[in-house]
């Protein structure tokens, strides 16, 4: 139980094999398929399943249906920009007649066809259902929405509501696009930005809005991904009863932190710049140290094309202590 892992391949790795651009993983399902198949014989040197080819990952549907606007880089990251210029604006915040008829969800969907009649085991999805509350927040209002609590909790309250009710309407609709409904089960909830507000804050601003999530998606256990929570902040994480706690790259948890102070189950990660910057002896020892912690899996990637060898020893010590620990 406490040798579990979980390992991916990043996306930048088809950039680096075929020199396909990040937006045509986004927008050109021939590219997605062919970068997806340049990934096999790494796969097979690896000996793990290959990935079945799908978007480049995508945070902001949800906020793109509502109207932000979302650029794309030609080899970087998107990047949306806020459209709530004043405390004023919250005011007149509407949720739109239909989340799919925004350009970008209409492009999304119009790739993930093409994709689907090209790979059918293609994931049902175009991204991310949604960012959390404040995230979301800061996402349509930018850094100013972080002092808004104490400035104008009314509109601070309104816009979180606002966040809170369109994510799960857009889940129930780009959901039921696919031919699904949304039914009881496990449900995260990815909240980075949260952290940025204190302890003695969350209670007001923080919790009522991840447990109106859980309850809309009908969350049967509840995880939460953030990365900014302290120590402070994992009492919360009890009162709303949070199954799994995933704080990725968090800088203020260490693993000790983690083990004494959690009051539910974490992963850990090992960082890419990790796994550039040990040596393979140094990355085993230190993955067999994180699981001295019991964390419910500890969580590594591999970016970059020069990280194969050290990836491979890393996998096979991975996988004989999770056979030893099942035997």
């Amino acid at each position: 139980m406490g040798n579990r892992y979980n390992f991916g391949l990043g996306e930048y790795l088809i950039l680096e094999l075929t020199g396909i651009s990040f937006t045509q993983l986004h927008f050109d399902a021939k590219a997605i398929v062919k970068g997806h198949e340049s990934l096999k014989p790494l796969v097979e040197r690896l000996g793990i399943e290959p990935p079945i080819p799908r978007m480049a990952g995508f945070a902001y549907p949800h906020i793109a249906a509502i109207g932000a606007d979302v650029i794309f880089p030609e080899d970087g990251e998107p990047k949306p920009v806020p459209f709530i210029k004043t405390p004023e604006d919250i005011d007149n915040l509407k949720e739109p007649d239909d989340y799919l008829k925004a350009p970008l969800i209409q492009k999304k969907l119009y790739v993930w066809e093409e994709l689907k009649s090209l790979c059918p085991e293609t994931p049902k999805s175009i991204g991310h259902l949604f960012e959390g509350p404040v995230t979301t927040s800061v996402l349509l209002m930018g850094e100013s929405f972080l002092t808004l609590p104490c400035d104008d909790p009314k509109r601070a309250h309104r816009l979180l509501t606002f966040c809170t009710e369109s994510a799960i309407h857009y889940a129930e609709v780009i959901t039921s696009y696919f031919g699904e409904t949304i039914s009881p089960g496990p449900k995260g909830i990815p909240d980075d930005f949260a952290g940025m507000f204190s302890p003695s804050m969350f209670d007001e601003f923080v919790l009522p809005y991840w447990d109106r999530l859980y309850k809309g998606l009908k969350a049967t256990e509840r995880h939460l991904h953030s990365e900014l929570l302290r120590k402070e902040h994992l009492p919360s994480l009890k009162k709303l009863g949070i199954n799994l706690f995933d704080p990725s790259a968090d800088q203020y948890l260490t693993p000790e932190i983690l083990k004494d102070y959690c009051p539910c189950g974490f992963t850990l990660l090992i960082k890419s710049w990790e796994i550039d910057n040990l040596s393979a002896y140094e990355l085993v020892e230190y993955y067999k140290n994180l699981q001295g912690y019991n964390p419910l899996s500890v969580n590594f990637y591999m970016s970059f094309l020069r990280q194969e060898g050290k990836i491979k020893r890393l996998l096979d010590v991975a996988r004989k202590m999770e056979e030893k620990d099942e035997g």
